[in-house]
């Protein structure tokens, strides 16, 4: 049987804190189910942005849409996560990845590091995050004993943990230790920093992957899809214009036919997203924010329908 859907929306505009609020209240009254926040250098810092939205907000729950592991340390971001947790009344999603943008990397003065070495650091921190965060060894209780004020624990058991694959590595350590599974649908593209979209077959190849290294899993994992843009129109040429000029191997077919692409009449939009459910399993589906509002009526259709 299908999972329900969930749907997100990825905020990437840093805002003043009433704009900020505002478009968190947005997300809500549209329905989003979880409202996200990346980590990329030049827009939000995660927690406080979420904690912000916590105060916005009464009903969805929030999210990191992914950290990038190699900007933290465990033992602090365990204290980050703990705290966002308290603050925002147990409502947090942690999404973890190895980070893809050299470039930031140098600016922050972190090393960026191989693929391996980066999936190493990766797997370290989530077993990290498992240790300090589920046996209650926050330094807390070294603030006990010299009479400090312990930090917050976080009101969570267990706090939901979201790991962004592709490569089998990844791929791997999602299998074994998320509770949501996101798939980009992209691979590293040739330019630092860039992406290539995945068409259906490879993402099919990509899902099987993933699904034999879980196969042993006692719960299935909940999967994720960042969809990259989405238009509702009759005519989708001209919003599929700048995506063809990135990518000049594609023509407009095989753009109109990524599964990271939403562009349609509405129908045609909601049939896709069910029968993208039904050949993946991606039941949780992602937004970017410049696109919260044109989604808004595929989630709205889905949910008439399931009710």
């Amino acid at each position: 049987m299908s999972r329900p859907f969930r749907f997100g929306v990825n905020l990437l505009t840093p805002a003043p804190a009433g704009e900020w609020r505002a478009k968190c209240r947005r997300a809500e009254e549209l329905g989003y189910d979880v409202i996200l926040v990346p980590d990329h250098l030049g827009m939000p810092a995660p927690f406080p942005a979420l904690v912000a939205a916590a105060e916005a907000t009464r009903r969805p729950r929030l999210g990191t849409f992914v950290l990038n592991a190699g900007f933290y340390n465990p033992a602090l971001l365990a204290r980050e996560v703990a705290t966002t947790d308290a603050l925002t009344g147990g409502r947090l999603e942690l999404g973890l990845g190895t980070g893809y943008v050299p470039a930031e990397h140098e600016s922050a003065g972190l090393p960026y590091g191989s693929p391996g070495e980066r999936v190493d650091h990766l797997r370290h921190t989530v077993a990290e995050l498992g240790r300090l965060l589920g046996s209650g060894e926050l330094p807390q209780s070294r603030l006990r004993s010299t009479g400090g004020t312990p930090m917050p624990r976080a009101t969570q058991s267990r706090v939901p943990l979201l790991i962004g694959a592709n490569g089998d590595r990844m791929l791997r350590l999602t299998a074994e230790h998320a509770d949501i599974a996101a798939f980009t649908g992209a691979r590293p593209g040739s330019a630092p920093g860039s992406l290539e979209p995945l068409t259906a077959e490879e993402l099919d190849e990509r899902v099987a992957r993933y699904r034999g290294l879980a196969a042993g899993r006692a719960q299935p994992a909940e999967l994720n899809l960042l969809i990259q843009l989405v238009a509702v129109t009759d005519d989708p040429e001209p919003v599929l214009k700048p995506l063809l000029e990135r990518q000049p191997q594609l023509t407009l077919d095989a753009a109109l036919a990524l599964p990271i692409v939403l562009a349609g009449p509405l129908e045609e939009l909601v049939a896709r997203v069910r029968a993208q459910r039904e050949r993946f399993g991606f039941s949780y589906l992602t937004v970017l924010e410049p696109y919260m509002e044109a989604f808004a009526p595929v989630m709205e259709r889905l949910r008439a329908e399931s009710a």
